[in-house]
């Protein structure tokens, strides 16, 4: 079942979201994964399982929605006065932050969403705004895609399907690669 759209900002809608919201952060912070369900999630939002079950569908729908809500960057990418600096920092905070096992159900959960393209969205508004501040030095800079394919694309499948993610070297060869022309 699909998130339902249209929902009006504000009133009962937006304090039912954010309370359940709330209440799954929590329970998959003091609770094994596995181990957390609809009625745990309901119970400590003040809520009944068919609200959630209404609103989001299933379990997988409703982690996707909280983990891709998280995703979300709380400021721009850091400013070291280069491209290569900024990539290097925006690159080593990501696979810090995504190779943690919170950061890992986050990019497992957002795969169930029915969204799949967020990620990718969200990761081109971060290097793009990297991008744009070395847009009027006259240097060629790398097109979006080529960091995401070159850079993020094998950081996020190491996360996921590899026995150990990237090492910060690995990382700073695949930007080097990425930077060249």
């Amino acid at each position: 079942m699909a998130i339902k759209e249209g929902l009006r900002p504000g009133g009962r809608s937006a304090r039912v979201q954010e309370s359940v919201h709330n209440a799954a952060r929590e329970l998959l912070e003091t609770h094994e994964r596995s181990s957390v369900t609809v009625p745990m999630i309901a119970a400590r939002a003040g809520v009944t399982p068919s609200t959630i079950y209404r609103r989001w569908g299933d379990l997988s729908a409703l982690l996707a929605d909280v983990a891709m809500k998280r995703l979300r960057p709380d400021s721009e990418p850091a400013d070291t006065g280069s491209l290569r600096g900024d990539l290097r920092a925006w690159a080593e905070q990501y696979l810090d932050e995504m190779s943690s096992e919170p950061g890992r159900n986050m990019l497992r959960d957002v795969q169930c969403s029915l969204t799949p393209g967020y990620c990718v969205t969200l990761l081109a508004g971060q290097l793009q705004t990297i991008l744009d501040r070395y847009a009027d030095n006259g240097q060629p800079l790398p097109q979006v895609d080529r960091l995401i394919n070159l850079v993020a694309a094998p950081t996020v499948f190491r996360i996921l399907f590899a026995s150990a993610p990237l090492q910060v070297e690995e990382l700073h060869e695949l930007i080097e690669l990425a930077l060249k022309r």
